[in-house]
């Protein structure tokens, strides 16, 4: 194979077409199994849920962050699919020692749509992989933004309040739906209830994850914030980044709808 190089710059030594391939990063295994890999894949973690009737059947090797390194060296996989945000380097460090391993990236849908062409060319789904880049690519060129400026308060956890600053993912699928971030802070700080009302947002989005936020937490926020709009939001849609994009800007669209 071609010299391989990972999001983060690191040369990935693969001397063949991986076919035991372990991922632990729930998008991207979505995205292995939409390539057609299913048959190659022998590790996935318990949050790797999608697709279920896929998934339940795949050997579980922990969470994102709570690794089973020994039973994944039992495995014996030729490839480990990794995430630079979601996977602890610590434990991403020990899998080096068992497998080559190959690290996403991923703030913006640029980056979403190199991390697809390039999983697609190490596994030899290569045209697979273009033709979902170029459907995702249609669907946000199509996607229309919301009419006026309004700042929103993400919000990803709750004791302690959390939100998606700038310099993540969410906040750029955000931008593209024409949203302004209410706070101009990296990554995904803590916030209190002073800190929501002098942001004074527009909107607040209680994420699906990963946290679960659900109706009952509406009112907690309308307490806070009287004049803002509260909306429950789909988690997956904002921050997952493999060919669920193809189903984000259909939704995109139907969450600026209910607003405007």
């Amino acid at each position: 194979m071609p010299v391989v190089y990972d999001q983060l710059k690191r040369k990935v030594l693969l001397d063949k077409i991986p076919k035991r391939i372990i991922s632990i990063v729930p998008s991207q295994t979505e995205l292995l199994f939409y390539l057609g890999l299913g048959n190659n894949i022998i590790g996935v973690t318990k949050f790797c849920t999608h697709p279920h009737h896929q998934t339940k059947h795949t050997t579980k090797i922990g969470g994102t962050k709570q690794l089973n390194i020994e039973l994944i060296r039992e495995l014996q996989p030729d490839l480990i699919i990794a995430n630079k945000e979601e996977n602890e380097q610590s434990q991403v460090d020990d899998l080096m020692n068992i497998s080559p391993v190959w690290i996403s990236d991923i703030n913006d849908l640029p980056q979403a749509l190199a991390m697809i062409e390039s999983v697609g060319a190490i596994v030899n789904r290569e045209a697979e992989a273009n033709a979902l880049v170029k459907a995702i690519s249609n669907q946000f060129n199509a996607l229309i933004k919301v009419k006026k400026p309004l700042t929103v308060a993400y919000l990803i956890w709750r004791k302690p309040y959390m939100v998606a600053g700038i310099d993540t993912f969410i906040n750029s699928m955000l931008q593209l739906c024409g949203f302004i971030n209410a706070f101009e802070l990296n990554r995904y700080p803590h916030v209190d209830a002073t800190i929501l009302i002098n942001a004074n947002p527009d909107l607040v989005f209680l994420s699906s994850e990963p946290f679960p936020f659900t109706e009952k937490h509406i009112e907690e926020f309308k307490a806070i914030l009287p004049n803002a709009k509260v909306i429950l939001v789909d988690g997956e849609m904002f921050s997952w980044y493999g060919n669920r994009l193809l189903l984000a800007p259909e939704y995109f669209s139907s969450v600026i709808g209910s607003i405007v």
